[in-house]
């Protein structure tokens, strides 16, 4: 049975858009490991590289041909999977070259291979049911489909194409542009496809629990790519993707929503706050921002694993400063209607993303209107509670496919395929430096079931890895400040930032420090905190709101120089730029 085409309008098109911490499912832990209820979790059974077809463009020499090498190697992937083909060389390519050069060569390389199986519909059935495809697919020994950098991105508008029907769909879908990840989704049924090439279709296994769904005797296969600004980046993704599989997908979460309480784009909003519950419950430390505005360049993000955020159309905030902490395996995504338009330049979200160390992400290469893009909630949940891959995780969580979505990442990437207790003591047996993460999420699980905050501070003080983490003293900081004990809560604070913090992690520290100390109405302690910022971070977006906080510490503490000098860069950073008065 195939796919309706969509017969509803969309959401209306996408719109443009500092900070308010979410309340965090904070720590709790049990003394013992085995009372945790994440322990009991199923391990998930994890797809192979047998299951993989990898393409390279033998136009992109040799670029695209490494990529896809490195990415058989590390996922053994069988030689005979990886397939050539003489592609354009640019991201775009026309219908007739997506039909000519990718979708008909692949599939016959398919079947000459015998990696999809065909068999022809009976002459009888196909008379009494002239709807039925003239062939089926009936077996197959893969499900993922990776493209490697050098593919082509985008297929094109082809004005000549006319669909009888393709009037009827609503004038702002009477387009054939799309992905060609999204396209080749339909690959396996692509010489009986019976549904426009116009407009979106619907995705039948929309929020489905079972991943395995997505095979190509149901039509369909799981298409990804490894791609972004350069060959090597594309290259690192699968590195990137097997070192968190390794040693666990560990990390903070930011959320940036825009605190919509109706109209069109609520839905996004409400996509964005389920997936930051999910988050939440699986033990991450979680941010949710409901200010209008984006994140600022000044925010600081430490230690991410997961981001999702939307409507800036140009990459802005934390994103821009030139170092950005994604930890091995994070996940992070725009939600804007051209985040995709090219993968292969920083100026994209996607690009971006990837170039600055996100392993796995999505994105738009036109627009796709709301309800066409992924929902999050679905996407989070089915990585993170159902073991699904990436790849699987993010067709479940598209409602509609051959339209604009490009999915950028290992397909098989498995950040939760590990029995939670299993990865716990083999951090623990190889003494892993990323086993500080694994007690704070022990610590999150236990507090969102109600455990008492005291018992979490007992469990991270009795914990000998707190005496040598910054995360885990930094938490017991924030969990004093939730028992409303400042002074210890400072003290943590200033025994995390002897600890080798992260930069973002020092910045964030350092600013929480000097705020409990002011109002502990230790004046000059936290004048000190805010000075050692200022030396630390001589060019940080923050500088202006740290002078204005510093000033009336150093007229309170009597340090009349410092205050004349701190008033001076207040007044610098706050003139208005110089014009040139001069007539011409």
């Amino acid at each position: 049975m195939y796919p309706p085409p969509l017969s509803s309008p969309p959401t209306p098109r996408l719109r443009p858009r500092t900070l308010r911490p979410a309340r965090l499912l904070g720590p709790c832990a049990q003394a013992l490991l085995g009372f945790l209820p994440w322990l009991a979790l199923p391990a998930w059974a994890a797809p192979s590289g047998q299951e993989v077809v990898v393409v390279y463009n033998r136009k992109v020499a040799p670029d695209s041909r490494r990529v896809a090498e490195h990415y058989a190697e590390r996922r053994g992937v069988p030689r005979d999977q990886v397939i050539g083909l003489d592609l354009p060389a640019t991201e775009n390519l026309t219908r007739t070259e997506y039909r000519e050069r990718l979708e008909k060569p692949l599939l016959k390389q398919l079947e000459k291979r015998g990696l999809i199986t065909y068999t022809k519909t009976d002459d009888d059935a196909q008379r009494l049911r002239p709807e039925l495809p003239p062939r089926t697919a009936t077996a197959a020994k893969v499900r993922f489909l990776v493209l490697c950098y050098g593919v082509p991105l985008r297929i094109v508008r082809d004005p000549d194409l006319a669909e009888p029907g393709a009037d009827r769909l609503p004038p702002e879908l009477q387009r054939n542009e799309a992905a060609v990840d999204n396209e080749l989704v339909f690959l396996p049924i692509s010489q009986e496809r019976r549904f426009l090439l116009t407009g979106p279709t619907r995705n039948v296994y929309f929020k489905t629990i079972t991943g395995s769904v997505f095979h190509p005797t149901n039509g369909l296969l799981i298409v990804a790519r490894l791609d972004g600004p350069t060959g090597a980046l594309a290259r690192s993704l699968v590195d990137r993707a097997i070192a968190a599989e390794q040693n666990g997908f560990w990390g903070r979460a930011f959320f940036d929503a825009r605190g919509l309480s109706d109209g069109p784009y609520k839905k996004g909003d409400d996509w964005l706050r389920a997936a930051c519950e999910v988050v939440q419950r699986q033990g991450f430390e979680t941010i949710l921002d409901n200010q209008p505005e984006t994140f600022s360049p000044a925010y600081a993000m430490p230690q991410i694993a997961i981001y999702a955020g939307w409507y800036d159309t140009a990459v802005s905030g934390p994103f821009t400063r030139p170092e950005v902490e994604f930890l091995p395996g994070a996940i992070a995504y725009h939600l804007f209607s051209f985040s995709a338009n090219t993968v292969r330049s920083p100026q994209s979200w996607v690009g971006t993303l990837i170039q600055k160390g996100a392993t796995a992400t999505m994105g738009c290469v036109d627009e796709p209107y709301l309800d066409g893009t992924p929902e999050l909630g679905v996407f989070f949940a089915r990585l993170l509670n159902f073991g699904f891959t990436f790849g699987e995780a993010a067709y479940a969580a598209m409602p509609m496919l051959s339209w604009q979505i490009t999915v950028v990442g290992d397909p098989l990437y498995q950040p939760f395929g590990r029995h939670p207790k299993a990865l716990h003591e083999d951090l623990v047996r190889r003494q892993s430096p990323w086993l500080e993460w694994s007690h704070l999420r022990v610590v999150n699980l236990n507090l969102a079931l109600g455990q008492p905050v005291p018992e979490m501070i007992a469990y991270l003080e009795q914990e000998p890895t707190t005496q040598t983490s910054a995360v885990l003293q930094q938490k017991r900081g924030d969990l004093y400040v939730l028992a409303e004990q400042l002074a210890p809560a400072a003290d943590a604070y200033r025994q995390a930032l002897e600890l080798k913090p992260s930069p973002q992690q020092r910045v964030h520290l350092r600013l929480g420090l000097a705020t409990m100390l002011t109002t502990l109405g230790r004046d000059a302690d936290a004048l000190e905190s805010y000075r050692a910022f200022i030396r630390e971070n001589p060019d940080h977006p923050a500088q202006l709101s740290v002078y204005q906080k510093a000033l009336p510490l150093a007229q309170r503490t009597q340090q009349s120089a410092l205050a004349r000098e701190y008033q001076a860069h207040i007044e610098r950073l706050t003139a208005p730029p110089a014009t040139n008065s001069a007539k011409p």
